[in-house]
């Protein structure tokens, strides 16, 4: 396939060992709290754990309302109240959407999306009906180019099968970011490495936009991208590929994405 537009970020040398294991990244995009309804520390735990790991800018991203034990509406309608700031460390409060069917509609709406500072979307079980590879795919890539979607999470989750190949291709020609999840990987979610070395490796080709999330449902794991760096060392990633190497790049990604959003009322 080959590649129609790039993103401006997706510039670099492929890294060695030695950058790998001396690599910051300063971000966690991807954190859950109590309020998800299966996870266990608060945001101020959260926060705590961030700034004791070097995180600088962290993500509060408790799942849609269609996951069991999640927020109602009402919680993703008050992230106004959330400090900008906690314990040193920037807060941008959102979600975790889900993708509900194979139209890649999500479980929340427009005016409620338009508003939040994050918006992450990926498939659960529990929320999406399942199918077939293509289904699944059309379903994850709908809702990639979906304009109040700003990152993808775990594609290489093997519950789904998907066309990881394009969806990578995808990333890089909408210059959308999508997850090496640190949490799929830690666990080896019956299959989840190998999918996501997959993955990974069509990243390096097509060179798409990358973030590293920890999927942290408790505190101690905020922060912890161990197996996704792992990773990255084994596919060779170009470092300018991992947005959220810098919270600047990750300000500037979310700024000009929703510069691009439609107008509401």
């Amino acid at each position: 396939m080959p590649m129609k537009n790039s993103s401006a970020i997706l510039q670099g040398e492929t890294l060695d060992q030695g950058e790998v294991d001396t690599l910051e990244i300063k971000v966690d995009l991807h954190t859950h709290t109590i309020s998800s309804g299966h996870a266990y520390s608060t945001l101020a735990e959260n926060a705590i754990a961030a700034s004791r790991k070097g995180i600088e800018l962290l993500g509060m991203t408790d799942h849609g309302p269609t996951m069991p034990g999640a927020p109602h509406l009402y919680h993703f309608g008050n992230l106004g109240i959330i400090p900008e700031e906690l314990h040193a460390v920037k807060i941008l409060p959102g979600v975790e959407a889900n993708i509900t069917s194979h139209e890649g509609e999500l479980d929340i709406p427009i005016r409620y999306l338009n508003q939040m500072k994050l918006v992450l979307v990926g498939l659960h079980g529990i929320c999406y009906p399942g199918g077939t590879a293509e289904q699944n795919t059309e379903a994850y890539i709908k809702a990639m180019r979906n304009p109040y979607t700003d990152m993808m999470v775990h594609p290489g989750r093997p519950e789904f099968e998907l066309d990881l190949e394009r969806i990578a291709y995808l990333s890089a020609e909408l210059g959308i970011p999508v997850e090496i999840n640190n949490s799929s990987l830690a666990n080896e979610k019956l299959g989840a490495w190998g999918n996501c070395r997959r993955f990974a490796k069509y990243m390096v080709q097509y060179k798409g936009p990358v973030i590293l999330g920890s999927d942290a449902h408790f505190s101690d794991l905020v922060g912890d991208f161990s197996h996704a760096l792992s990773l990255v060392r084994e596919v060779g990633l170009a470092e300018e590929q991992i947005l959220n190497c810098s919270p600047k790049r990750v300000l500037n990604y979310l700024a000009d994405r929703r510069k691009s959003r439609p107008n509401i009322s």
